[in-house]
């Protein structure tokens, strides 16, 4: 008996781990740390590249990198909705 609670209490510790993991990954906090990052990489890079304007171009491939990863969750939508049932 003592052996399925403690089954049980790892499920519920696992489940508690897996909601956050999930939280974090829909977040919107971690959407714009990303970008922020993103942005200052490619600043990084147009910098060293001598690339003029790197603070102002470096905007465009944040802004594309960031609405391709917002635009995910459509594409999941659909393929949930079409492809899914092809799977099973």
């Amino acid at each position: 008996m003592q052996n399925l609670e403690q089954e049980i209490r790892f499920i519920h510790e696992r489940n508690k781990k897996v909601e956050l993991d999930k939280a974090w990954e829909t977040s919107l906090f971690r959407k714009i740390v990303i970008a922020i990052l993103t942005y200052f990489v490619i600043v990084l890079f147009f910098v060293f590249a001598g690339l003029p304007k790197p603070f102002l171009n470096a905007i465009v491939p944040t802004l594309g990198f960031l609405f391709s990863t917002l635009s995910l969750p459509i594409f999941k939508k659909i393929w949930l909705k079409y492809f899914r049932k092809r799977i099973y």
